[in-house]
C-alpha cells in the first residue's frame, strides 16, 4: 500500500507539473512581448470595493483539496481558500463562508439563503448562458478523469453507469456528446460515487483530478485507478446568483462584484496559482486513519474478534461450571484443569496472531512474507474457530441445551459422504482408507449433522496419530431390534500409536490428548472426543475405545434409531446443490464490517454482489430488480426496519416469476432449533451459520 500512496503522489506532482508549466510559459510571454501587466487595484477602488459589505459564499464541503470544511477551523479549507484569500488581498473584496448541504441544492435553496457567491461552479457553454446565474472568469483550471476498477476500459459505444455527485451536473451533456449509451447515476456525494463503483452500482464514476486523486488513498479504493480520457478540462469559478428577473440596481451591482473578481483573478500570477495547488495539494493528503487500518487488516481482527469471543464463552462456560461443581472437590479440580487447558489453547494461538500481526506491519513491501503470515493467520483463525465450536457445543452439553434435529435420512449416503470426504484426505498423507458398511436399514431417523460431527472426530483423530504407511477402516453392521427400530454399530479402526490403558480411562473428559512421540507436534483441542462422546449419549448409544501403544486404536459407536418409513425429497442445501447460482447475489446485512467482508469475498470468486442494510431495503432492492437479475439473497435475521424473516416472507409473497424460486438463505448467528425453524417457515431455502465456512457457501452457490 506503501508503494501505492507513493506512486499518486508521484503522478499528482507530475500533473501539477504540467498545469504549472501550461501556466508560467504563458506568463513569460506575456511579459516577453513588452504588455504591461493588468493595473492593480488604486486606494480608491480598494475602499470602494470594501464598501461592498461582506459578500456571503457558499461553496461544496466534499472536494477535498479543493473545497471543503477544514476540522481544526471549521471554515472553508483547501485550494480554493488559498486563491480567496489572494483575491482578498488584491481587491479589498471581505467573503464569509457558508457550507452548502450535501447533495442537490436548488436555485431556489441558493436564491433564498441571501449568498452572494457560489464558488467552485463549472465554467461551462451551459452555465454561462443559464437564467439567474452570472460567471466569473476561472480561477481554477484542471481535468474531469474518470476512474473505475484496475485495467478497466471501455470504447465510445461502451453502455455504463456512472456515478456523478450532484454538484457535478453540467459535465453529463459533454459525456454523452461522445458516449451516447452512458447511463448516469446520480450520488449525493463523491464519496458515494466511489461506494457506488466499489459496490458494482457503477462502472465508473466522474470527478475532479484533484479530489479523485485523495480519494484514491482510501485503502478501500486500492482496486481502482484513474482512466485516461482526454479532453474533459475542468474550470472552476465563482457564480453569482440572481433573480431571473432583476432589478436595475441588483444587475449592477452583481455585475460590479464580478468584474472585480474577474480583474483580481487576473492580478495574480499563474505561477502563484500553481504554487498555491502544490501547497495546498500536498498538506490536504490523505490521512491513514483507524478505519483504513482496520480495513486492511480486516482479517487479523476478525480472528482477534473471534478469540475474544472465546475468551467471553470462557468466562461463562467457567461460570457455569463452577455453580454446577461447587459441591465436589474432585469436580471443582476437574473444572480448574479445564479451565487451565482452555486458557492455554486459546492464549497460544491468539499470542500467534498477535505476532503475525505485527510480522505483516513490518513486511508491507516483502510480499512473499506477507503470502506466508496471511497464510498461517488463516490457519490460526480456522483452528480458533473450530475451538470456538467446540466449546460452545461444550457449553450446550454441560447446560444439557443441547438439541437433536432429528429427520429421516440416509445413513448410506452419510457413511459416503465421510468416505468422499475423508478418503482423499487421509490418501494424500499416504494412509490408505476403506469402507465396509453392510445395512438392512439404511433409512433411518436421526440427527445426520451429529452423527457425522461424531465420525468426522474419530477418523480426524485417527488421521493424527496414524503415520504414512498405515491404514484406517471403517465398519457398520446394523441389528433389528423390533418395534420399528435398529441398532446401528460403526467402528474405526486404524493402525496408528495407539494409546496407553491410563490414558483410555480419560480420553472422553475435556482437554485431554496424551504426548508421546507420534503424537508431539499434533494440533487438536482435546474436545473432540469429549463432544463425541457426549453426543452419543445424547441420541441414547454409546462409544467406547479399546488400544494398545503401537498397535492401533478402534473406536465403536453404536446407538439405537427408528426405521424411517420413507425418505423426504432433497429440500434445503440438498436441493440448492442441483444448479448454480446465475444472478447477482443480495448480502442483507446491516453490520457493515460484515457486509463488505461478505461481499468482497464473493467478489473475488467472480459473483456480483449488492448490498441491503436492513430487511426493508432488502424487500425494496429485489421488488426495483429485473426478474431473474438476483440469483440469490443471504439474509441476515435480526435487521432493523424489517426483519430476515419479515423480508423473506414479503419476497415470497411478491406477483413476478423468480419470487418463488430466487434462493433465500438465512446467515445469521442464531442456530438454535427455533431460530432454524423460523427461518425455514418463512420462506427461506436453507440455514447458513456464522462464522461462514466460505468453502461450504460457495459449493452451494456454484451448485
Amino acid at each position: 500500500m506503501r508503494h501505492g500512496r507513493i506512486i499518486r503522489a508521484l503522478m499528482l506532482l507530475l500533473a501539477l507539473c504540467i498545469i504549472f508549466a501550461g501556466i508560467v510559459p504563458a506568463a513569460l510571454a506575456e511579459d516577453a512581448s513588452g504588455e504591461p501587466a493588468p493595473d492593480r487595484f488604486t486606494e480608491e477602488e480598494l475602499a470602494r470595493n470594501a464598501a461592498l459589505g461582506t459578500l456571503r459564499v457558499g461553496y461544496v464541503q466534499d472536494r477535498i483539496p479543493v473545497t471543503f470544511t477544514d476540522e481544526k477551523t471549521g471554515e472553508l479549507g483547501g485550494i480554493s481558500r488559498a486563491i480567496f484569500d489572494r483575491i482578498q488581498e488584491v481587491s479589498g473584496l471581505k467573503f464569509e463562508y457558508v457550507e452548502l448541504p450535501l447533495g442537490s441544492v436548488t436555485y431556489d435553496y441558493l436564491l433564498g439563503e441571501d449568498l452572494d457567491l457560489i464558488t467552485s461552479v463549472e465554467y461551462n457553454e451551459e452555465n454561462k448562458h443559464a437564467r439567474g446565474i452570472l460567471m466569473s472568469e476561472p480561477y481554477l483550471t484542471s481535468q474531469k478523469v474518470v476512474v473505475g476498477h484496475a485495467n478497466y476500459s471501455f470504447t465510445r459505444n461502451s453502455a455504463l453507469r456512472v456515478a456523478i455527485s450532484t454538484g457535478s451536473q453540467t459535465i453529463k451533456k459533454v459525456m454523452l456528446s461522445y458516449f451516447p449509451n452512458f447511463e448516469f447515476v446520480d450520488e449525493p456525494t463523491t464519496e458515494d460515487c466511489f461506494g457506488a463503483v466499489r459496490r458494482g452500482d457503477a462502472d465508473i464514476l466522474i470527478q475532479n483530478q484533484f479530489v479523485v486523486e485523495h480519494y484514491l488513498y482510501k485503502p478501500q479504493y486500492e482496486r481502482m485507478s484513474i482512466i485516461p480520457v482526454m479532453g474533459l478540462a475542468d474550470q472552476l469559478c465563482f457564480s453569482a446568483v440572481t433573480p431571473l428577473e432583476p432589478t436595475a440596481e441588483e444587475a449592477a451591482r452583481y455585475q460590479e462584484i464580478i468584474d472585480i473578481l474577474d480583474r483580481a483573478i487576473d492580478l495574480i500570477p499563474g505561477e502563484e496559482i500553481s504554487g498555491l495547488i502544490i501547497e495546498n495539494t500536498l498538506s490536504n493528503q490523505y490521512k491513514y486513519n483507524f478505519a483504513d487500518f482496520a480495513y486492511s487488516y480486516r482479517y487479523t481482527l476478525i480472528a482477534l474478534g473471534t478469540a475474544a469471543l472465546l475468551i467471553l464463552a470462557l468466562i461463562l462456560l467457567s461460570v457455569r461450571l463452577h455453580l454446577r461443581s461447587a459441591a465436589a472437590r474432585a469436580e471443582s479440580k476437574a473444572k480448574s484443569d479445564f479451565l487451565s487447558a482452555m486458557s492455554h489453547e486459546i492464549r497460544t494461538p491468539l499470542h500467534g496472531l498477535i505476532g503475525l500481526n505485527y510480522l505483516m506491519e513490518q513486511n508491507l513491501t516483502d510480499s512473499d512474507k506477507l503470502h506466508q503470515y496471511l497464510q498461517q493467520s488463516s490457519s490460526t483463525a480456522k483452528y480458533l474457530q473450530s475451538l470456538l465450536n467446540d466449546i460452545l457445543d461444550m457449553s450446550k452439553l454441560a447446560m444439557e441445551k443441547m438439541e437433536l434435529f432429528e429427520q429421516p435420512f440416509s445413513l448410506r449416503e452419510a457413511l459416503d459422504m465421510i468416505q468422499a470426504i475423508e478418503g482423499d484426505r487421509l490418501r494424500q498423507k499416504g494412509v490408505s482408507f476403506a469402507m465396509d458398511a453392510q445395512l438392512s436399514q439404511p433409512a433411518i431417523v436421526g440427527d445426520p449433522v451429529r452423527l457425522e460431527q461424531i465420525l468426522l472426530n474419530i477418523i480426524d483423530n485417527a488421521y493424527k496419530f496414524t503415520p504414512q504407511g498405515g491404514s484406517v477402516t471403517l465398519r457398520a453392521r446394523q441389528t433389528e431390534g423390533g418395534n420399528g427400530r435398529v441398532t446401528t454399530s460403526i467402528e474405526i479402526t486404524d493402525t496408528g500409536c495407539g494409546m496407553s490403558e491410563e490414558f483410555q480411562q480419560r480420553i472422553f473428559n475435556s482437554f485431554t490428548q496424551e504426548r508421546n512421540s507420534v503424537s508431539k507436534g499434533t494440533e487438536g483441542t482435546g474436545l473432540g472426543m469429549a463432544i463425541s462422546y457426549q453426543l452419543a449419549k445424547l441420541m441414547g448409544g454409546d462409544l467406547r475405545v479399546r488400544s494398545k501403544l503401537g498397535e492401533g486404536t478402534c473406536f465403536t459407536l453404536e446407538f439405537p434409531a427408528r426405521i424411517a418409513e420413507e425418505l423426504p425429497g432433497r429440500t434445503g442445501e440438498e436441493a440448492s446443490e442441483g444448479g448454480a447460482c446465475t444472478g447477482r447475489i443480495l448480502v442483507a446485512e446491516d453490520n457493515e464490517l460484515n457486509g463488505q467482508i461478505l461481499m468482497e469475498l464473493l467478489q473475488e470468486e467472480g459473483f456480483e454482489t449488492m448490498l441491503a442494510v436492513n430487511g426493508q431495503e432488502a424487500v425494496d432492492m429485489f421488488s426495483a430488480s429485473e426478474p431473474g437479475s438476483i440469483g440469490c439473497i443471504l439474509m441476515d435475521l435480526l435487521m432493523p426496519v424489517k426483519s430476515g424473516c419479515e423480508a423473506a416472507r414479503e419476497i415470497r409473497r411478491m406477483n413476478r416469476p423468480d419470487a418463488k424460486q430466487v434462493r433465500i438463505y438465512a446467515c445469521t448467528a442464531n442456530s438454535t432449533r427455533d431460530d432454524r425453524e423460523r427461518a425455514l417457515s418463512s420462506g427461506m431455502d436453507d440455514f447458513i451459520t456464522k462464522p461462514v465456512d466460505i468453502e461450504k457457501l460457495l459449493r452451494m452457490l456454484r451448485g
